[in-house]
């Protein structure tokens, strides 16, 4: 019976991948029609879905941190400097962020009102609101080149935006659940859930070519310095490793349904987060082998790694808690409480502050590890 719910509760999060702003009432009723009534009946929670880790930043350079709101239509801010939270009013259904730190700009995907609104760093306040079409859902920024990628989900269209003049181009790309950009190349790699290529597109911007990367791809980071890009297949619980400048693929064992990638600098580590096995594998990232399995806590999704300190952040959506893993033994040495729902943290490498977005409650939490 476990199994079969199991099972059921994974078809769930990939249909309702396909379902991403739906209301929670829906979601309750999904799980009532897919699954029928389970053992945890009424405490069903939103944590079954997995949302856009995008959904969180640091700005490198003013230390400020930026979480989407969107039950409020908002962006809530840390400000290290009054070390408060702030609040600024965006679009309807603000889903994902992007921050370039070069022109201290802040790129806000409203996806419910069809725009994006960029904030000015300094002032935290609204600097443009540009229309970018119906349901904006991921947004990137390649601070070299001063290009903002959004992806227009549904639709086989994303809208790039010139930094310098909010001036936009339309590109048929394919449908977009995930954007990386390697600086280094000139290159932008789209991720579609249904699609088993990376779509790569030159800085023209046009597309370039297709990397084939397997059946449900769900997150991906890229390495620059290694020209290498990580790509989590929740569908056969693998990692796909592709060389950029070769265009091969390999690939590693993870834990079920990997949501979220993530390298830790300090020991060259790869950290996959396993959703349904309340798992983190972790994986050498030189010789591409598994090195430890780190059991968390229930439903884990969103990660962030502390380089300074050898942390690793995994936010356990189920439980209301974050596991800190030390990246010296590869384990669990404390579990940290937050409110409900965490999904996507971030955290400042200089003072050592954590930070999670939240699915209810506030959108933005400062916590401590003391």
């Amino acid at each position: 019976m476990d199994s079969a719910i199991q099972i059921c509760r994974t078809r769930l999060l990939f249909l309702l991948r396909e379902l991403r702003f739906a209301r929670l009432a829906l979601i309750v009723l999904l799980v009532s029609v897919v699954c029928g009534t389970p053992s945890w009946g009424q405490s069903v929670a939103p944590s079954t879905i997995l949302l856009s880790s995008r959904a969180i930043a640091l700005n490198p350079t003013t230390r400020k941190v930026y979480a989407v709101a969107p039950r409020e239509n908002a962006v809530a801010i840390f400000n290290p400097a009054t070390n408060s939270i702030s609040r600024v009013h965006v679009g309807a259904g603000a889903v994902a962020l992007a921050i370039n730190s070069v022109t201290n700009r802040i790129y806000v995907a409203n996806s419910q009102g069809g725009s994006i609104t960029v904030l000015d760093g300094t002032t935290d306040s609204v600097f443009a609101t540009l229309d970018v079409g119906a349901s904006p859902y991921v947004v990137a920024v390649n601070s070299v080149a001063n290009k903002i990628y959004v992806s227009n989900t549904f639709s086989d269209v994303v809208t790039i935006i010139d930094g310098a003049t909010n001036s936009m181009t339309k590109l048929k790309a394919g449908s977009a659940d995930a954007i990386a950009i390697d600086p280094n190349l000139g290159k932008v790699y789209l991720l579609g859930y249904e699609d088993v290529n990376l779509t790569v597109l030159d800085d023209k911007p046009s597309i370039a070519g297709k990397l084939k990367v397997g059946i449900h791809p769900w997150d991906i980071t890229i390495i620059p310095a290694t020209s290498t890009i990580y790509v989590t297949r929740s569908g056969n619980a693998q990692l796909a490793v592709v060389d950029e400048l070769s265009g091969s693929v390999t690939t590693v064992p993870t834990g079920a349904t990997p949501c979220a990638v993530a390298l830790n600098t300090t020991t060259n580590t790869i950290y996959v987060v396993n959703h349904t096995d309340d798992t983190v594998t972790a994986i050498d990232a030189t010789k591409h082998i598994v090195v430890a399995t780190i059991k968390v806590g229930h439903q884990p999704q969103g990660i962030a790694i502390d380089p300074i300190r050898n942390h690793i952040y995994v936010a356990n959506t189920h439980d209301d808690s974050i596991s800190v893993i030390d990246g010296s033994k590869n384990q669990v040495v404390k579990t940290l409480p937050t409110g409900k729902n965490p999904f996507a943290l971030v955290v400042n490498p200089k003072t050592g502050q954590l930070f999670a977005a939240t699915i209810a409650g506030s959108p933005l939490e400062l916590t401590s590890e003391k």
